[in-house]
């Protein structure tokens, strides 16, 4: 019974999956071929958020892991973008990604590189400009084709956009932008204001979002830990009357 309430509390709070071979943007994206990148290494498959200690755990699923950089942390191929938000208030626009929120907005922004993560936080809400405030840096690992990140994101019920880009060195922030010219080094779109990433999670797989440009929100994850403590605290009650009934028939 102890050991069925453990794994409750530790299970992952929300757990989504994403359709495979998708990381094409509208389905027009042309990849870059120096160095080569495979749509698998771009492919987002699932997505997994729950508590961890403090902070979030966060669990992103790739069809393949693959090091075209040669990074020490064994991946360079895509960069993750995890916007973490609530279904009111927050940033709307995505930063620098050529999409906006829809379903809410955000309040944490992790970028997840090969090459280094960070987590801003928004430090005054609304619409307008705003400043954004770092945090401490995420920790990431690799297991199997999954990076599994953890950051300081207060544990709670949040709404998510997830999305995954080319990694570049050669550009300021590690992103490669979609143009309209052909090359090898570059990732090629039918418009020049095409959306950024390559792969967006949304489960149903649709590509509104790169004709668009809005981006619905998953989530919101929920916490159970309290539904359970509840749940176990009452069992526990219905235990001591139930021995207590015994007793006084004995008696």
């Amino acid at each position: 019974m102890l050991a069925r309430v453990l794994t409750l509390l530790t299970a992952a709070l929300l757990t989504l999956s994403d359709p495979a071979g998708d990381a094409r943007g509208d389905g027009g994206y042309v990849l870059p071929t120096r160095p080569a990148v495979s749509a698998d290494a771009l492919d987002l498959r699932r997505f997994e958020a729950g508590p961890q200690g403090s902070g979030m755990r966060f669990r992103v699923g790739l069809g393949r892991i693959e090091n075209p950089w040669n990074a020490s942390s064994g991946f360079s191929a895509n960069v993750t973008d995890i916007f973490v938000g609530s279904a009111q208030g927050g940033q709307r626009r995505l930063d620098h990604l050529r999409l906006n929120a829809a379903g809410g907005g955000w309040t944490y922004h992790l970028r997840v590189t090969g090459f280094g993560s960070t987590l801003e936080r928004v430090a005054a809400n609304g619409e307008g400009p705003t400043s954004l405030t770092a945090l401490p840096t995420p920790t990431v690992r690799v297991e199997g084709t999954d990076l599994v990140i953890d950051a300081a994101v207060p544990p709670g019920e949040y709404a998510y956009w997830v999305t995954s880009s080319v990694y570049s060195p050669l550009t300021p922030d590690g992103v490669l932008r979609p143009g309209t010219t052909p090359g090898p080094t570059v990732l090629q779109a039918g418009r020049a204001d095409a959306p950024v990433p390559v792969d967006v999670l949304l489960p149903s797989g649709d590509t509104a979002p790169f004709t668009g440009g809005t981006l619905p929100a998953v989530g919101e994850t929920r916490d159970t830990r309290p539904l359970i403590l509840a749940a176990v605290g009452g069992v526990g009650l219905l235990l001591v009357s139930l021995a207590t009934l015994r007793l006084w028939r004995r008696s």
